[in-house]
């Protein structure tokens, strides 16, 4: 496998609360891989290990090839890593575009200088910066919304919104922590499609998700988690049949209809 994310034996405990414990996972380049589980089980605090938010108490964390165990989210950012949140992170009050923009800051030059006397290079910057964002709007498919303000926008909108300045990290891998909470069916389906064409273009996907539908119709591999450990992982078809995690999670009602949902 050639992993672009690899995680080894990671652990943390907050007070004497172990949360997470002896996790092992590869991420191959151009994965769609699925983090799933009962509420509590670990998931989205994986996400912040990950993504430097929280140092690891044990185990190690490589990003294609370097150990990037325990560095701090911007540094992780210029690696290549990059995230959502599960709750909104939008600027309202800015437009659509401009919310992409400021996902571009990595991969701008920010000579003081240069901004405080106008020299033309910023301006040349600016119209670069806004025309990545209007490609990263067309791939979401908020092109036609790219003026308007943020808070304009639906939730569903809003969500696809927070992928496109995601992305406009350039990232090598995005998590994806629950793109499609909250959506009603068509929104999560726009969702679908999104995340499709990320990893069409070639950017690693990795999501929590609640909606098993979703995951089982998009993912490659997908990693089951219960009460802080690893209880499986592999296809959709070896995790829907595996009888640990119908147990503690899908349940046989969940496994029928993910069988039908699916076909």
């Amino acid at each position: 496998m050639n992993a672009l994310l690899t995680i080894e034996n990671l652990g943390i405990a907050f007070g004497g609360l172990k949360a997470l414990e002896g996790i092992n996972l590869n991420v191959a380049r151009g994965d769609i891989f699925a983090i799933i589980g009962p509420n509590g089980a670990g998931k989205t605090t994986l996400f912040n290990l990950v993504s430097g938010l929280y140092p690891p108490k044990s185990g190690r964390i490589t990003l294609d090839g370097e150990d990037v165990t325990g560095l701090p989210p911007h540094q992780l950012a210029r690696r290549g890593l990059s995230r959502t949140f599960q709750n909104l992170q939008i600027f309202f009050r800015m437009s659509v575009v401009e919310n992409v923009m400021v996902g571009r800051h990595l991969h701008e030059n920010r000579n003081v200088f240069a901004h405080l006397f106008g020299l033309p290079s910023v301006g040349r910057q600016n119209r670069t910066t806004h025309e990545s964002a209007l490609e990263l709007l067309s791939i979401v498919g908020l092109a036609d919304a790219a003026e308007r303000p943020a808070g304009a926008l639906s939730y569903g909108a809003l969500k696809r919104l927070e992928v496109a300045r995601a992305l406009a990290t350039e990232p090598k891998i995005l998590l994806l922590d629950e793109p499609a909470a909250g959506c009603n069916p068509v929104e999560t389906e726009e969702i679908d499609a999104v995340i499709k064409k990320i990893a069409a273009r070639g950017v690693t996907v990795v999501l929590v998700e609640h909606d098993m539908r979703l995951v089982m119709k998009i993912s490659n591999r997908i990693h089951v988690l219960d009460q802080g450990r690893t209880l499986a992982e592999g296809n959709a078809d070896a995790v829907r049949s595996n009888p640990a995690v119908v147990a503690a999670y899908l349940g046989v009602k969940g496994k029928t209809e993910l069988g039908l949902a699916v076909r």
